[in-house]
C-alpha cells in the first residue's frame, strides 16, 4: 500500500518579555488556558515555562499544512501580545540562562529532570518536528534507513541558533549540540526490519532504559503511536515560509525514496559514523560550509549539495503539489539561514536586544498586514 504522505508539523516558540527581551515564563498568564480553548489540543506546554509548543492537525497535503501552521502562529502571537509577551522563533535565545528558567509543574517533566538532572534542566532549546504519514512499518524503517543521509542537509537549511548565554558559539546550530547531551539522540543506526527495531525497543524497556518508545529522541524516528516518520533535527526557523519549505522538502524526500523502493531501486546506505561527520559540519557551518559527498568522496559546498538534493526530489514535487512551497528553499539559499541573519544583525549592531527584536519581527513575516506586524514589535 502506497503511503499517504500526510503531514503534521510541530513548532516550539519562545515567550519574550518585550521590555527586557529575555525569556519570560508564561505559566502565570492565561496563555495556556486561552490557547486550549482556542486551539484545543494543538497547543501544549513544554518542560520550561517559557516554551510553547503547537502542532497542526493531520494535513493531507502541504497546502493544508501551510494554512494550519500560519493560523497557529497568528493565534499564538496574538495570545502572547494580549498577555504582555512577544513570540519568537529561534533554536536558542541569544542570552537566556537556563538556570533561571522555571520548570512546568507536570509529573512527566519532574520524572525527566529526576532522571537526567542538569542535562534536562539545560535543555532550553526550540525545534521544528515534521511528521510524514507512512503506514506500513516495514516500509517506514526502510525509508528511515535511507533518509538518514539527508538529515545534515535538512539541518544546514534550518540552522537558527548561533548564540548561547550571551556568547557567539561559532556554530550555526548550537541547539543540536545542547540536545546531544540527552541519551538516544542524533542519527539512528540502520535497522534491517521493523521487527529488529521492535526488538531493540523491547530490550530497552525490559532493562529499564526507557519506559516507552517516545524516549527515543533521534533526529529521525518512527513515531511511537502514530504511523509516521518524524524528522526532529531542525531548529525552528524564523519565518513560517521556511518551516513550510522544510516540511515540503521532508515530505518530498520520503516520497522520492518510496518511489525508488517501489521499483526495486534504492539510495545507497551509509554508516552512521559518516553521516555524523556531515551533521557536525552542518551544525558548525550551516549553509556556508562544505558537506561530504560520500559517493564522490569529495567535499562539496553545502549550497551545491542542496541544489542537487532539490533535483533529486524534483520528479515527485508536482504529484505532491508542493512546487511553490519547496521553491522557497531557493530563497533560504539567497538570504541565508536564520543563523546567518541573526549573526548579521549582531555584527552590525553588537546588541543582543536588536537580535531579539529581529527574531520577533521575522517570526511574524508573512502572517499579518504591515500595521499589525509593526504593532507586534517589542517596545
Amino acid at each position: 500500500m502506497k503511503p499517504s504522505f500526510t503531514l503534521g508539523i510541530e513548532e516550539e516558540y519562545q515567550t519574550i518579555d518585550p521590555h527586557t527581551r529575555e525569556l519570560r515564563s508564561h505559566i502565570h498568564t492565561e496563555i495556556l488556558e486561552q490557547g486550549k480553548i482556542l486551539l484545543e489540543e494543538r497547543m501544549k506546554p513544554e518542560m520550561h515555562q517559557s516554551v510553547v509548543e503547537v502542532g497542526t492537525r493531520v494535513c493531507h497535503n502541504i497546502k493544508e499544512a501551510k494554512e494550519d501552521v500560519k493560523q497557529l502562529r497568528r493565534d499564538v502571537i496574538r495570545l502572547a501580545q494580549q498577555n504582555g509577551l512577544r513570540l519568537a522563533a529561534a533554536g536558542t535565545h541569544p542570552t537566556a540562562d537556563w538556570r533561571t528558567q522555571e520548570i512546568y509543574p507536570d509529573a512527566r517533566y519532574h520524572t525527566m529532570v529526576e532522571d537526567m538532572q542538569m542535562v534536562a534542566r539545560a535543555n532550553l532549546i526550540f525545534g521544528l518536528h515534521v511528521h510524514v504519514g507512512i503506514e506500513d512499518r516495514d516500509v517506514a524503517i526502510h525509508l528511515m534507513n535511507v533518509a538518514r543521509y539527508f538529515v545534515p542537509h535538512m539541518l544546514a537549511l534550518s540552522t537558527n541558533s548561533p548564540f548561547w548565554l550571551g556568547i557567539n558559539t561559532g556554530l550555526k546550530s548550537y541547539r543540536c549540540k545542547v540536545f546531544d547531551k540527552f541519551p538516544r539522540t542524533n542519527i539512528p543506526d540502520y535497522f534491517p526490519s521493523w521487527g529488529e527495531y521492535e526488538n531493540f525497543i523491547k530490550l530497552l524497556i525490559k532493562t529499564g532504559c526507557i519506559d516507552n518508545p517516545k524516549r527515543i529522541w533521534w533526529d529521525i524516528r518512527p513515531h511511537a503511536y502514530f504511523n509516521t516518520l518524524e524528522v526532529r533535527v531542525c531548529d525552528i526557523p524564523l519565518r513560517v515560509d521556511e518551516t513550510i519549505a522544510l516540511a515540503a522538502l521532508i515530505q518530498a524526500t520520503f516520497a522520492k525514496l518510496y518511489k525508488l523502493f517501489s521499483t526495486n531501486q534504492t539510495f545507497r546506505l551509509y554508516r552512521r559514523a559518516l553521516i555524523m561527520e556531515n551533521k557536525w559540519r552542518a551544525a558548525r557551518y550551516g549553509l556556508s560550509g562544505k558537506l561530504v559527498d560520500f559517493g564522490k568522496q569529495q567535499e562539496v559546498p553545502a549550497r551545491d549539495l542542496i541544489l542537487e538534493y532539490l533535483e533529486f526530489v524534483d520528479d515527485v514535487v508536482d504529484e505532491l503539489d508542493s512546487r511553490e512551497e519547496i521553491n522557497y528553499i531557493h530563497e533560504i539559499l539567497r538570504m541565508g539561514s536564520g543563523a546567518d541573519r541573526q549573526l548579521r544583525v549582531y555584527e552590525e549592531t553588537g546588541d543582543f536586544n536588536k537580535v531579539v527584536d529581529y527574531i520577533v519581527e521575522e517570526t511574524q513575516v508573512g502572517l499579518f498586514d504591515a500595521k499589525e506586524q509593526i504593532a507586534g514589535a517589542p517596545r
